[in-house]
């Protein structure tokens, strides 16, 4: 039965300005040289430069694999839950989302998962896929709730550190397979934890 393995990561730490720093480069480099040895079919990053930079960094560790933009992992709010869902501490930060961008967030939302989140190509046929996708924390969010068949509204609460990886797997006739979450353990100590609050680590 094939397969098809998606290794999601948040793109490296950036910037005010959105743009990739040194250390999100480093971040990168290491998240390359763990996929190095796994037959990636392609890398697709989301159009924004600390994404795609982000995944022009880690594709140096894996010759030959194309390497493209992907308009569905862009950045956004994939779902703008109602009041009665959100979170009390949380419901400020949905504050002047009209119905229109609400709209246009879902539509994207479910771009993305029909695109990636889906079995293997049949023109496949046995053979298993793997794909990189370099994306945002609120993507990555996306796609965990979706492989957990979790209420939209459960996107909040799921952080991902920069470069943290996470793995999905796809099978026909199955429900998606949850196989990793937010692991940072190609990272050094001091470029772990980084895209999150400062909070006690552990």
């Amino acid at each position: 039965m094939a397969t098809r393995h998606l290794y999601v990561a948040r793109h490296g730490d950036a910037d005010a300005f959105g743009e990739l720093t040194d250390t999100g480069r480093r971040q990168a480099g290491l998240l390359g040289e763990r996929l190095a040895h796994l037959p990636i079919d392609a890398v697709w990053h989301s159009p924004l430069p600390r994404a795609a930079d982000s995944a022009h960094e880690l594709a140096r560790h894996l010759p030959g694999v194309p390497v493209a933009a992907a308009p569905e992992l862009i950045d956004h709010v994939p779902h703008v839950p109602a009041p009665a869902e959100t979170p009390p501490p949380l419901r400020g930060f949905f504050d002047g989302y009209d119905e229109a961008e609400a709209a246009a967030g879902t539509r994207l939302a479910d771009a993305l998962t029909a695109r990636f989140a889906a079995d293997p190509d049949p023109a496949a046929q046995a053979r298993d896929t793997h794909e990189v996708l370099v994306t945002h924390a609120y993507q990555v969010a996306w796609l965990v709730r979706h492989a957990l068949d979790a209420p939209a509204s459960r996107w909040l609460g799921l952080n991902s550190g920069n470069t943290a990886l996470t793995v999905l797997t796809y099978r026909p006739g199955l429900p998606p397979t949850l196989v990793m979450f937010n692991d940072m353990s190609h990272l050094p100590a001091e470029l772990r934890w980084t895209g999150f609050p400062t909070t006690a680590r552990a």
